[in-house]
């Protein structure tokens, strides 16, 4: 392998030219995959007027997979450097003969699927010097505190960009190269009023500085943490629950996570067997689709070099399938969806980029009307422990405010709401239209889910 020069920021060709000088390495009767990455990224923290803490970081690295005889190894370093790589191909190769075999061990190859040209490159992202980037942050903490008088101070007010790129070469055919950039802002605001401390936190993200809407940030947040004062428990109760678009992305992409076909050919799911059968409401259509540049999850290819697509998860409340990558798609006969997500550190994995509900066609104001009895969740806590993934299992603390005859009522806090993921699909009554990108990457409209069960006091 000769001495090359890394490729410039944003010269993805570049990084395409190094997998395939690696790709020339091949002996015979191996197969080979080259996956080169690199990203880069600046964080900026606010506090009390004063930068609290400013990072900037970089990486890059090769991650490389070789297949013989149906066994794989794989190694990866965190530089381009070609000595390096060279070692990183010989530890790849003597992985492999210690590999157990696996009939449906192999590389992606390619399927025909055209990819989709997306502007997901923002050069703004790259040359917006550092001192611009502490002023948003320090605009937000300041749009923050002005908001109302019991906004008392601000935990932190975040800026953050950055960039990722990421090429890819193998002996079935696959070359591919794609590239990404993003921006956030985040806020927490802390609101007091005598010996009540509420915080109400939001964020918003874009592909460069110009898409974020810092006075919407501050607005949100501030709203969140005031509309809690005087929140106490109530009895425990049946009630329907309307999730907030965030909320309901959360949900959902709980759910969604047991659509992956690691899981499902595990037997971690409780939603394997039962494609073409009816596991939500009529109003659930949910999707995975990358190709919406819409999505801060949208992408061109996924982490084997596959042409990203749009998947129909559910349609009308009916599962239509599952995600896979190309060796789950190939151990289950149904084929990769381009669902590969991974690093250069890591193997090919499987998950979702950019889910999507369907939104409907009514307002939230319309939505709270139509409750009679009923809470407004705007956060959640103990996701982690609360919710089992493999049993559906679902019970998490909230905060929210609660409705009566279809007029918002008084916070609440110190409840949970239990059910299993499988019963909240099935119980939704209504989404709303107000469909919100979220930084993450999925899209959500409010949800109306009826009979869940409140524990209060």
């Amino acid at each position: 392998m000769s001495a090359t020069t890394p490729p410039s920021v944003g010269d993805t060709a570049g990084l395409l030219t190094l997998a395939e000088t690696v790709l020339a390495q091949t002996l015979p009767g191996e197969h080979l995959e080259v996956f080169v990455g690199r990203g880069r990224s600046t964080s900026v923290r606010v506090y009390g007027g004063e930068v609290e803490s400013l990072t900037s970081s970089s990486a890059s690295g090769v991650g490389i997979r070789v297949v013989t005889d149906r066994r794989q190894g794989f190694a990866w370093a965190g530089t381009l450097e070609p000595d390096i790589v060279r070692d990183v191909l010989d530890d790849a190769r003597d992985n492999a003969r210690f590999g157990e075999p696996d009939e449906f061990q192999g590389l992606a190859e390619p399927d025909g699927v055209e990819a989709v040209d997306q502007d997901l490159w923002h050069d703004a992202v790259l040359s917006l010097p550092v001192a611009d980037k502490i002023d948003l942050a320090l605009r937000l903490e300041q749009a923050t505190l002005s908001r109302d008088p019991r906004i008392r101070r601000v935990r932190n007010a975040v800026y953050g960009d950055g960039s990722g790129e990421a090429a890819i070469a193998s002996t079935t055919g696959i070359r591919a190269s794609w590239r990404s950039t993003s921006s956030r802002l985040a806020v927490s605001a802390i609101a007091e009023d005598g010996d009540e401390t509420y915080v109400g936190a939001f964020g918003d993200a874009g592909r460069d500085h110009l898409e974020l809407d810092l006075e919407d940030v501050a607005d949100q947040a501030s709203a969140r943490a005031v509309r809690l004062f005087g929140a106490r428990a109530v009895p425990s109760q049946r009630l329907s629950v309307v999730l907030e678009p965030r909320m309901a992305a959360t949900v959902l992409g709980i759910a969604a996570g047991m659509l992956s076909g690691e899981r499902v050919l595990k037997g971690r799911s409780p939603f394997a067997d039962r494609r073409g059968e009816q596991i939500a409401a009529p109003a659930v259509t949910l999707v995975d689709d990358p190709t919406d540049s819409r999505s801060y999850g949208a992408d061109t290819f996924d982490g084997e070099g596959l042409a990203c697509r749009r998947n129909e998860l559910i349609v009308d409340g009916v599962l239509r399938g599952f995600l896979h990558n190309s060796y789950t798609g190939r151990r289950s006969g149904a084929g990769s969806t381009g669902s590969a997500v991974r690093g250069f550190r890591s193997t090919p994995g499987v998950g979702h980029l950019a889910l999507a509900l369907t939104p409907g066609d009514r307002a939230v104001d319309e939505l709270v009307a139509g409750v009679d009895r009923g809470v407004l969740v705007q956060s959640m806590t103990g996701l982690h422990s609360g919710v089992n993934a493999v049993s559906g299992d679902f019970s998490v603390g909230i905060e929210g405010v609660m409705i009566r005859d279809g007029v918002l009522g008084e916070p609440v806090r110190e409840v949970t709401i239990g059910s299993t993921l499988q019963r909240l699909l099935l119980d939704v009554v209504a989404v709303g239209a107000d469909l919100e990108w979220l930084p993450g990457g999925s899209a959500s409209s409010t949800l109306v889910i009826g009979d869940v069960s409140l524990g209060g006091t």
